[in-house]
């Protein structure tokens, strides 16, 4: 997994899987795997699917890099606490997931809660074979 500071100021990890390094054959499978890891976990809640390939591609002056072939965003939350007004603009959490020719690329965006951030890069981690 990596790390890295996108737009010099959002702390993403990722984890870039070919195709042949994971039985998972479609982002449609993917969204599934998380989809159960978020269902059955005892703090996150389910919020929607973003297809955000569909979206991009609606738009008239579209741009998407030629070989990307699927990208939707699994959207969900770990809110256990509201401590002051301004945590909610870190939440909901994220997984993008995007297909190209030869791999998909899933990554999120660190949480301020390490716990939280563990527990998605765990969840990322196992899809690799």
């Amino acid at each position: 997994m990596t790390k890295s500071i996108v737009m010099d100021k959002y702390p993403v990890l990722s984890l870039n899987i070919k195709k042949t390094q994971t039985s998972y054959t479609n982002v449609a499978e993917f969204i599934n795997y998380f989809k159960d890891k978020i269902q059955n976990d005892p703090i996150a809640t389910f919020i929607s699917v973003f297809d955000h390939y569909k979206h991009t591609t609606s738009l008239e002056n579209a741009e998407i890099a030629d070989n990307i072939c699927d990208a939707q965003n699994i959207i969900f939350c770990f809110g256990q606490k509201i401590p002051n007004p301004v945590i909610l603009s870190v939440r909901p959490r994220s997984i993008a997931i995007v297909e190209d020719d030869t791999s998909f690329t899933i990554s999120f965006m660190e949480a301020p809660m390490k716990p939280m951030s563990e527990k998605m890069q765990a969840w990322v981690e196992a899809l690799k074979k």
